[in-house]
């Protein structure tokens, strides 16, 4: 298939003027693209935080996690290592500790026994703040020591009295304070349940709820976990909460919170939970110590269990009403990729977009106009790297993409796309450039991100093909999953996986440097590689290489697929 057959897709250019410097660019352009070039050739924008509109993650939801630190443990004789982390994110030697040991049945008579255990440590200063007067937890003189804090310690007991004497209180509100300017806050037993808004109050299998401090949104925390058989508990306080997860912590063990990180440390394990939804059984995972899990995977999950189905058991079909769509398996892109993005997007009068935030941010900040596209005679060429709601949200991202033609969305891991844009005004503007005969194009993450259902979305790595509380991709292509670099890192099991589980869609693996053009529901096959479809109604899958088209409504091949057994 030549390049002049194609042009009733796309006009091409002579391939041969620039296509020794083409390849040299390409073998280096996506490792600079990620380190981020020291000087900056785009128009960049300043600002702050995240996030396809999708009902099921509220827009409040922060991906950045919490502020502060959490230490947060099961009761029981605590690890060192529970002690040692909480004094070193307090300062250590230099630590401001307040210890608030009103759980306690005995803290009115031995207030101040529960500062020996801090003793050794060589503290800064130890405080004891101490009250079951509701009226006094609002007095300013009262909270001080809080305001000058830079650790907290709420002992065990029972969490009622602490919820009693200070939820609601000014003493609530200068602990939320001490978190945002980057305190910590432990607690043990009572002091691990109360950091949860919806709080186990008492009860065997049957839990009496209350009201706690919400340290930790989205979690319902259970303590003493395996030691006193809580899993019944947990599992029904989750169901009847719907849009929490369950955290139940072991005796000996804790978890620390920083940011979206969560690690388990001690010497047992942490069970998570959660309630079932219209297509999932509730599931439980019991976490071993010092493993890693990600708060905001963990919110997302909870609150996508509570929304509708997804995806639904009937999708849309995967047609581009209007405008283009380039889909690029990563590695290297073609001139003929490059040609058919620039020439859909206007040509000469193309106003382009490129997105770097599937990198880490600081090197997405720092990056520039991708090398393969430096020579290209356009209108502009605008980078935006913000990733935080209130910059996405704002002028310089909006205006640039009001006037975008063509966007394209940088490879590394697709979840940050879906942190920076979901619920944001940026997906009505994507959205946009297609109403108005436009192009969006992307490469790697670029790719899987335009998908309806999104593949490998966990953010503690690519190897989890179906993430729970990040399957739902911007949707540009309805109805279809999409998985990137298939045959070289042998991603085509993984995506037989998804398509088995998920029958209503599509799958779509793209080789590296290989892609789809789609308009309508045409998918013609650009690059040197091949593309995978595997339809819902087939045990088998079809290989198409470069020239031919699939038709994605239909699911039938416009010229013959190659067959594997003739490669």
């Amino acid at each position: 298939m030549t390049l002049h057959s194609q042009r009733h897709t796309c006009h091409t250019r002579k391939l041969a003027e620039r296509a020794t410097k083409l390849n040299l660019f390409f073998s280096v352009s996506i490792a600079l693209w990620i380190a981020g070039p020291a000087s900056c050739l785009c128009t960049m924008g300043t600002g702050q935080n995240p996030l396809p509109s999708s009902p099921n993650v509220p827009g409040e939801l922060d991906s950045r996690g919490i502020r502060g630190s959490l230490i947060i443990s099961g009761g029981g004789q605590p690890a060192p290592i529970i002690k040692d982390r909480f004094l070193a994110l307090a300062g250590n030697s230099e630590a401001k500790l307040v210890i608030i040991p009103t759980a306690s049945l005995t803290a009115d008579e031995a207030a101040k026994d529960h500062a020996a255990a801090w003793r050794d440590a060589n503290l800064s200063t130890i405080t004891i703040l101490h009250t079951r007067d509701r009226i006094r937890a609002d007095d300013p003189q009262f909270v001080a020591p809080l305001k000058s804090a830079s650790a907290v310690w709420l002992s065990g007991g029972s969490q009622t009295r602490l919820s009693n004497a200070y939820v609601g209180t000014l003493v609530e509100t200068e602990l939320h304070a001490l978190l945002a300017r980057g305190g910590v806050i432990g607690g043990t037993s009572a002091g691990a349940a109360i950091m949860s808004r919806d709080m186990i109050a008492s009860g065997r299998s049957d839990p009496k709820m209350g009201t706690g401090f919400g340290f930790l949104p989205y979690s319902i925390i259970d303590q003493h976990f395996l030691t006193r058989n809580r899993q019944t508990r947990s599992l029904k306080a989750v169901k009847e909460h719907p849009g929490r997860f369950g955290l139940g912590i072991d005796e000996g063990t804790a978890v620390e919170v920083s940011g979206r990180r969560i690690r388990v440390i001690g010497n047992s394990t942490v069970t998570v939970t959660l309630g079932p939804s219209l297509n999932r059984a509730a599931r439980t995972t019991e976490v071993p110590a010092d493993a890693i899990l990600d708060l905001t995977s963990l919110r997302r999950a909870a609150i996508a269990r509570e929304g509708p189905q997804f995806p639904p058991k009937k999708t849309s079909p995967p047609i581009v009403a209007k405008g283009a769509l380039l889909i690029i398996g990563g590695g290297g892109v073609t001139q003929n990729m490059i040609d058919c993005f620039v020439e859909s997007a206007g040509g000469k009068k193309a106003h382009l977009v490129v997105l770097p935030t599937a990198i880490e941010d600081s090197a997405a900040r720092q990056s520039g106009i991708p090398p393969f596209l430096t020579e290209e005679n356009v209108k502009s060429i605008t980078v935006l790297p913000q990733r935080w709601r209130d910059e996405v949200n704002g002028p310089v991202f909006t205006h640039a993409l009001e006037k975008a033609t063509g966007v394209w969305f940088g490879g590394g891991r697709q979840w940050r796309f879906v942190d920076a844009y979901e619920n944001t005004k940026a997906v009505e503007l994507f959205n946009a450039v297609l109403e108005r005969g436009g192009i969006i194009a992307g490469s790697s993450a670029g790719a899987s991100i335009q998908a309806e259902y999104m593949v490998r979305g966990d953010p503690l790595g690519n190897q989890v093909v179906m993430a729970e509380g990040y399957e739902h991709g911007l949707g540009f292509l309805k109805g279809v999953a999409i998985d990137q670099h298939l045959t070289q890192r042998d991603r085509l099991k993984d995506l037989r996986t998804v398509v088995k589980r998920f029958p209503q869609l599509l799958g779509i693996g793209l080789d590296e440097s290989t892609g789809i053009l789609v308009r309508k529901s045409r998918a013609q096959v650009l690059g040197t590689n091949a593309v995978f479809f595997l339809a819902p109604d087939s045990d088998s899958e079809l290989r198409l290489v470069e020239g031919q088209v699939y038709d994605l409504e239909k699911h039938q091949v416009n010229e013959p697929a190659v067959d594997e057994e003739s490669r």
